[in-house]
């Protein structure tokens, strides 16, 4: 059973947490490593088996981070590391992130002093809730590839490249890109992928579900298993992600309606952009504001509309 939602609102299940709440509170735990390995054997279609988890520089979050995003590094047995990003809200500049994101752990995870043959090799998976990009596909896959200019091939490994490095392709040595546009996904699950699709976006496990994984999740992950207290916490955590969502769509709708009317008044292309750009800053001033009622750090604000920290404190809320 789902509840109808309003604009901006999140589609739950009753029986079932949300992801990303499970990522914070309850898949660190090495009892519930199923659920994670399910999900990534289903995605990466390959046994996967976790090791442990890890911390990085990339994972820490502040107050905004709480309900915004969580991320979630891995290692798996073959010693490979796994970083798991839920973003809830729009990043414009997302793809450079999972660059830097990937870029940080290379550096992080490797000794002074160390071979290059040492980099580990890095799965990036990012679960979006928001429109990233232009594309039709809900799940989009990113590697690293050397092709010839002039005779289209595409550069190989040597044999004594493949024995030492025990793998077939040079894309396999570099970071490798999964995007989850779950938003996007508005169909009946077909496949072990598109069931798990389907929980990320709407919080329901279907009982012909039998991706894996989703057998464990069905277990462990229910909310009638929390606390009162966790509960309140979890809810809380709904409620900040639906707020900062109405809000932006609301400042965004109203930025651009209040462009497009003074652009139209001026009657020129001059008095349009002039309209547009009035109507950008104003979204953007309305963002912060909201923003700032939410106690959210005045520099992670900054970083999110691009204003500077001196204009975002002269804001009234």
């Amino acid at each position: 059973m789902k509840k109808d939602n309003e604009k901006g609102d999140e589609s739950m299940a009753s029986n079932y947490i949300r992801f990303d709440w499970a990522m914070k509170r309850l898949l660190r735990n090495k009892a519930n490593f199923a659920v994670l390995e399910g999900f990534l054997t289903t995605l990466l279609n390959e046994k996967i088996v976790i090791q442990k988890l890890l911390e990085s520089e990339s994972n820490q979050e502040d107050e905004f981070d709480k309900y915004n995003r969580v991320d979630m590094l891995a290692e798996n047995s073959k010693g490979e590391l796994i970083l798991i990003e839920v973003q809830n809200n729009n990043e414009y500049a997302y793809f450079q992130r999972m660059l830097f994101g990937t870029s940080k752990l290379v550096t992080e995870y490797i000794n002074c002093g160390e071979g290059y043959d040492k980099v580990r090799k890095i799965y990036s998976i990012n679960i979006v809730y928001f429109s990233l990009g232009s594309g039709k596909d809900t799940v989009y896959h990113g590697k690293t590839e050397f092709r010839g200019i002039h005779q289209n091939d595409v550069l190989e490994l040597t044999p004594f490249q493949r024995q030492t490095f025990k793998v077939d392709a040079v894309s396999q040595l570099y970071p490798e890109y999964y995007i989850l546009k779950v938003n996007d996904f508005n169909q009946v699950a077909k496949s072990p992928l598109e069931e798990w699709i389907c929980y990320l976006n709407t919080g329901d496990i279907p009982d012909s579900a039998t991706a894996p994984g989703l057998e464990e999740a069905r277990e462990r992950l229910k909310l009638d298993k929390m606390t009162k207290t966790e509960l309140e916490a979890y809810y809380r955590h709904l409620d900040n992600i639906v707020i900062l969502r109405d809000n932006i769509f609301t400042e965004r709708a109203e930025g651009r309606a209040e462009g497009r009317a003074e652009g139209r008044a001026e009657g020129r292309a001059e008095g349009l952009e002039e309209g547009l750009a009035k109507g950008r800053e104003e979204e953007k001033k309305e963002m912060a504001r909201n923003m700032k009622s939410l106690n959210i750090p005045l520099d992670t604000i900054s970083q999110i509309t691009g204003l500077e920290i001196e204009k975002i404190r002269d804001l009234k809320i």
